[in-house]
């Protein structure tokens, strides 16, 4: 059992798709097929279910499980030995939806250890787990709860997500607003899977309601742009008022206790975890967020 062969079983699993888990390897289908045959036939089960789409099935989740613990291990062990050998310097690989609220962070911690390589990667939250298990990762932020096993994690900050309407909008004029003042108005919003998008249709389904979206775009400035030009509404967190021109958008309050966007640190165990990465933890923790 090679370790290549574990590294494309883990993208199949992922990708439960092999066109798109050969194009992400760089292989052709064919030898990826053959290679997840072989380990199917050395395991002795099938590890997916071939009736229609390709699925991981139950066998294959177990197994994905170990794969990743273990190559988390080596991974770990391999940058343990490269730590030690170069005097301790190490490095960081940090993952978050967006890095707008960690550069205060990074700005801090690259000039108090510019020795230390620090390696970025943007990340949507239902790929964070896996990222980590496998070791690909040390840290990530995110922006909604990821509750799995091996998964620590720590509360950083709760931000409040405001309402964000074109300057001449009706609402504009007032404080607050209620899920139910929104029902018809149209949404510039993110794809599904961001948290902007899990929040708004949460917001709305805990009223049996659903938004009217007429906009999906991941780019928070031209998102911004797009409600100032008038096409829809939208939300964004507390550091947005900040970040963007006041004047180009009028900033509503929603009436709902859970409008609000928790920032959360996540990490597998304190001892897979690097001495860099685990001074970035600290720095990350200890941060004013406010």
């Amino acid at each position: 059992m090679d370790l290549n062969a574990l590294h494309q079983f883990l993208a199949v699993a992922r990708e439960e798709h092999l066109s798109r888990a050969a194009a992400e390897l760089r292989v052709a289908q064919p030898a990826l097929s053959r290679t997840i045959a072989r380990l199917e036939a050395e395991l002795g089960t099938p590890l997916f279910d071939r009736a229609g789409r390709l699925r991981l099935n139950n066998t294959g989740a177990i197994f994905r499980d170990y794969v990743e613990r273990a190559l988390g291990e080596l991974e770990a062990g391999r940058r343990a030995v490269a730590e030690a050998a170069s005097g301790g310097a190490g490095s960081v690989r940090l993952a978050s939806e967006t890095f707008l609220p960690l550069t205060g962070p990074i700005t801090a911690f690259k000039a108090a250890n510019p020795e230390v390589d620090v390696r970025l990667r943007q990340m949507a939250p239902h790929e964070m787990e896996q990222a980590l298990r496998s070791g690909d990762v040390d840290l990530c932020l995110a922006s909604q709860p990821v509750n799995a096993p091996h998964i620590a994690s720590e509360v950083l900050h709760v931000q409040q997500v405001w309402l964000a309407t074109p300057p001449d909008h009706p609402l504009a004029a007032v404080q607050q607003v209620t899920i139910e003042d929104l029902a018809r108005e149209p949404f510039v919003i993110t794809r599904p899977g961001q948290w902007q998008r899990r929040l708004l249709d949460w917001l709305f389904a805990d009223r049996n309601l659903e938004p009217r979206i007429v906009c999906e775009i991941d780019e928070p400035a031209a998102t911004y742009m797009l409600v100032s030009a008038g096409l829809g509404l939208s939300i964004f967190p507390q550091i947005a008022r900040f970040t963007f021109p006041e004047a180009g958008v009028a900033w509503v309050g929603v009436d709902h206790p859970h409008c609000n966007r928790t920032l959360s640190l996540l990490w597998v165990s304190d001892d897979r975890l690097p001495v860099a990465a685990r001074l970035m933890r600290a720095l990350i923790a200890d941060w004013n967020w406010d």
